[in-house]
């Protein structure tokens, strides 16, 4: 175990967080790109892999509605996602993927071994750990 001071240990968690997202978000950018999607298409259709609601993809992108139905427009135009009404609410609009959507999510996930699980590497004592301690931060 290593007794660094705490400025250079402090220093050291940054930068191992940071080589994380780095490597999250360039294997993640790599699959998007495999299929002319953006990063937030790609999150749109790993949504939608089963039916959902639009206001739930924006809860989920943290985006605007309004900015959500152009991503869906354009992952419709492509084939990949269909609008359907919900069964118990016709104003409700569901996202589901298609046939194509499902092939394509399904190679995201082949093309994202790290991206898809970031903490495979853990048990999951060592996830709640891990859980535990980053609310811990941000709760300070």
């Amino acid at each position: 175990m290593s007794s660094a001071p705490p400025r250079e240990l402090t220093r050291e968690v940054l930068g191992l967080f940071a080589a994380v997202n780095r490597r999250y978000l360039e294997e993640f950018e790599a699959a998007a790109g495999a299929h002319q999607l953006t990063p937030l298409q790609t999150k749109a259709l790993q949504a939608a892999e089963s039916p959902v609601p639009m206001r739930e993809i924006a809860a989920r992108l943290h985006a605007e509605p309004s900015n959500v139905t152009a991503i869906v427009d354009r992952l419709t135009a492509r084939g990949l996602v269909e609008r359907r009404p919900a069964a118990g609410d016709r104003r409700v609009k569901l996202v589901a993927a298609t046939e194509a959507g499902l092939a394509v999510v399904a190679d995201l996930r082949a093309r994202m071994p790290f991206a898809g699980s970031p903490l495979a590497a853990l048990d999951s004592g060592q996830q709640e750990a891990l859980r535990d301690l980053l609310r811990l931060v941000l709760e300070s």
